[in-house]
């Protein structure tokens, strides 16, 4: 049997093994209460995480839905807008924070690949465009050279002063279309239209005068010191381009101002100066005139405004083609200052004056006679020679003046070309009539009309005195016109039909076309240079 001690000693044994069991069940449980806490925090934590991540993806999910607005709303068409116009600016991204991300350069990526294709549809229609109007207009300009060559058959065929005029006036507004045209035809890749023979620089100046309105306010200063002209192949080119400048310079300035061109040799090659006194241009017009007229980039219609100014346009794809060069800058006038720079390789070349003389509605080149054959004395440049009135201002009537010599050649020198040449209606050489010039009067002064150097004193107007003993033959030479004094307009006017308006007097004047070419050939075949004419200086 046990005793009582022991039984005890047996229960508090296990009564302590329990109580160890029990303490390390607690202390389990109250780990597995931390770790499930721990864990607990942790979930909270990725909780909070996943929602903030989830308001910046929303967040940015809507600015970039917002990008995408601004780009189909904003950016594209201002990219659609600069491409036209290359000053309007594009706007950038509308979130500051999408710059330099995957977002920014997917999105600059489509706006090239937008450009690009909008730059080829647009390369594409306006080559449709351009390659219509070429056919167009070389149809068109095909048509007004016939009705041109039309017009001056009829101008010599009709000896009526009434048609004359009717035709000169016809003759005049088809030449206004055929410059509209040829211009038009030239911008959208075609050729001038025409072939020329080899042409004076001053007559190809005055022939580009003649096909504008206000060709009377045009002042050409000839200051040439050689016989320059222009090779065949560029004269017709230079002629569009220097009467494009001048169309500029007459519209842009008042009616009542005149343009001045002066026509300056330097050592390797010549220019055509053109000055006028008008509003003048801002400095970004000028750019854009300068950009133009170099002839870099290829043009499109629909960046020559609306509607197309096509001008300048022509002239720069003529000097890319051709190799001279056009500069534009404010002149010291206040108005613009054109400068058309020849070069002499390969662009210009010499003529004989004996054998092609120029023609009399060319301007008298400023240099003397004396230094070329030792004859005459010298005058200075932009001067003119005073002569002395004669003391009877008697009424002298002059012979009757050879056609040949007052018409001269057209200005070009080639059949069927443009008459520059012909007088018309508001003219210097149309307004005054040789005959009607009294003895007395000394010559006006000017790029058109100046004293013929060695006229003996008191000898009628445009008759100089033939070359002394073993002087050089000269050539035939203009006639000086100069305007009716007061008193003779006074006597003249008890005379029938002595005042007579420009009209009248171009009508007279178209009139001896007829006989221009039997003129002609009559004083080719039967007679020699008179020595009573002289060379214009």
């Amino acid at each position: 049997m046990t005793s009582i001690p022991e039984a005890l000693l047996w229960c508090l044994s296990a009564g302590t093994a329990a109580a160890l069991v029990l303490a390390a069940i607690v202390v389990r449980a109250r780990m597995h209460s931390a770790a499930l806490r721990q864990k607990l925090s942790t979930a909270e934590e990725q909780n909070s995480a996943s929602l903030h991540a989830n308001t910046e993806l929303t967040a940015r999910l809507r600015a970039t839905e917002a990008e995408i607005r601004h780009l189909a709303g904003a950016r594209l068409p201002d990219l659609t807008l600069a491409l036209a116009h290359p000053h309007v600016p594009v706007r950038g991204l509308l979130d500051p924070r999408f710059a330099g991300t995957e977002t920014d350069t997917a999105l600059n990526a489509a706006l090239e690949q937008i450009a690009e294709a909008v730059t080829k549809e647009r390369e594409r229609v306006d080559a449709a465009a351009q390659s219509t109007l070429r056919g167009a207009t070389t149809t068109i300009q095909a048509l007004l050279y016939q009705l041109q060559t039309q017009l001056q058959a009829m101008q010599h065929r009709y000896d009526d002063p009434n048609i004359a005029q009717d035709l000169l006036s016809a003759d005049f507004l088809n030449e206004q279309a055929l410059r509209r045209i040829q211009a038009t035809g030239v911008v959208c890749g075609a050729w001038p239209g025409l072939t020329r023979e080899d042409s004076y620089l001053a007559e190809l100046v005055v022939g580009a005068t003649s096909r504008l309105r206000g060709y009377e306010r045009v002042q050409i200063t000839n200051q040439l010191r050689d016989p320059i002209a222009v090779v065949a192949r560029a004269v017709e080119p230079i002629a569009i381009t220097v009467t494009e400048l001048l169309a500029n310079a007459l519209h842009h300035s008042h009616q009542e101002l005149p343009v001045s061109v002066t026509l300056q040799q330097g050592n390797r090659g010549a220019s055509v100066i053109i000055d006028d006194y008008g509003v003048g241009m801002h400095q970004e017009e000028l750019q854009h005139a300068a950009k133009l007229l170099s002839g870099d980039e290829n043009l499109l219609l629909t960046q020559l405004g609306d509607p197309p100014r096509s001008g300048f346009a022509a002239a720069g794809q003529l000097v890319r083609q051709y190799g001279y060069r056009v500069h534009i800058e404010s002149s010291p006038y206040g108005g613009v200052r054109a400068i058309v720079y020849i070069p002499g390789d390969p662009l210009l070349t010499m003529l004989d004056e004996n054998t092609q003389p120029m023609s009399v509605m060319a301007p008298v080149p400023h240099r003397s006679s004396a230094q070329d054959r030792g004859t005459l004395p010298t005058r200075n440049p932009g001067h003119s020679v005073s002569h002395t009135p004669a003391p009877a201002p008697a009424p002298l009537a002059p012979p009757a003046p050879d056609p040949a010599d007052l018409l001269g050649t057209a200005s070009f020198g080639t059949a069927g070309s443009p008459t520059a040449g012909s007088p018309t209606a508001g003219s210097p050489t149309a307004e005054y009539p040789a005959a009607e010039y009294p003895a007395a009067e000394s010559p006006a002064a000017g790029p058109f009309a100046g004293p013929a150097a060695g006229s003996a004193p008191g000898s009628p107007p445009g008759f100089t005195a033939g070359p002394a003993a073993g002087d050089e033959p000269e050539l035939p030479r203009r006639r000086r016109r100069k305007p009716v004094s007061e008193l003779d307009q006074t006597a003249a006017r008890s005379e029938p039909q002595s005042t007579r308006t420009p009209e009248e007097t171009a009508s007279r004047w178209a009139a001896l076309q007829q006989g221009t070419e039997s003129g002609r050939a009559a004083a080719q075949q039967s007679q020699p240079p008179r020595s009573t004419e002289g060379n214009p200086q």
